[in-house]
């Protein structure tokens, strides 16, 4: 099982990353995607995947909260980067008109940029998207024709919104939040309408916790060894075979990405 969605430059690993590598390969994770999600992480999260071959790899882009940094420099650096064997896509990129810490001309601009490179380069993007749909649609649909792939990243929206990303070919990236009560019902039903070949799972961590773990682990801090948990539960709520399910997402993930 490969976990497409890790931050593991986060400063929540700061004091045990290696040991978190090492939960997540005892726990039968296959293979990690850690995430970039600006110019100084991005650099961060290849030197970590280049530490891990095999089994890490790592995106290099500018998060929509990060908008407002885009500069010809930023924009070096990825391409720079995205020239290392380690790193495999572009992202994370896209639009967050939820908390708006870029305001929304420099959201798009900076995600125009990050499709254009990734149709210069050839490489997948690897998608952001919340509350802003149809603004995150104008802009990526007339890139799709020259890209080779895209995962929309923690998707969470609803079925309509879910029903485009298929239309659009989009990969669907599902987390822990469909383990919550409270907030993931409404994706959780929507889970059997993502083709088996375009399902792919991931953490998210150290965030999106799943909330129904027993017993509760004692840190709020998510792990990528909790990925068995949320491949278990979506393949209980797909009707699917969870050790079945396990291997697509990994053939899905290693075939969008082009791992070896």
């Amino acid at each position: 099982m490969f976990d497409i969605g890790v931050n593991l430059t986060s400063t929540q690993f700061a004091s045990d990353r290696q040991k978190v590598v090492k939960r997540a390969r005892d726990a039968g994770v296959t293979g990690m995607l850690i995430t970039g999600t600006n110019a100084l992480e991005s650099q961060q999260a290849q030197r970590l995947a280049e530490a891990q071959p095999d089994f890490c790899w790592s995106t290099a882009g500018v998060h929509p909260h990060h908008a407002s940094e885009w500069s010809t420099e930023i924009a070096s650096t990825l391409r720079r980067l995205a020239e290392k064997p380690e790193v495999v896509a572009i992202g994370e990129c896209g639009l967050d008109f939820n908390r708006n810490l870029s305001a929304h001309e420099q959201q798009e601009y900076a995600f125009d940029a990050q499709l254009a490179l990734a149709a210069e380069l050839n490489m997948p993007v690897f998608l952001h998207c919340r509350e802003a749909h149809a603004r995150f649609a104008a802009v990526l649909a007339p890139w799709l024709p020259k890209l080779p792939g895209a995962v929309i990243h923690c998707f969470t929206g609803t079925r309509d919104e879910l029903e485009a990303c298929l239309a659009m070919g989009l990969s669907v990236g599902i987390t822990g939040w469909v383990c919550d009560e409270r907030r993931g019902l409404e994706l959780r039903e929507l889970l059997p309408l993502i083709p088996a070949d375009r399902l792919l799972l991931e953490t998210d961590a150290p965030y999106l916790l799943p909330r129904d773990m027993r017993p509760r682990p004692t840190s709020r801090r998510n792990e990528p060894c909790f990925l068995p948990h949320i491949v278990n539960q979506v393949a209980t709520w797909r009707g699917e075979n969870a050790e079945e399910l396990a291997v697509r997402i990994d053939q899905n993930a290693r075939t969008l990405f082009r791992l070896a």
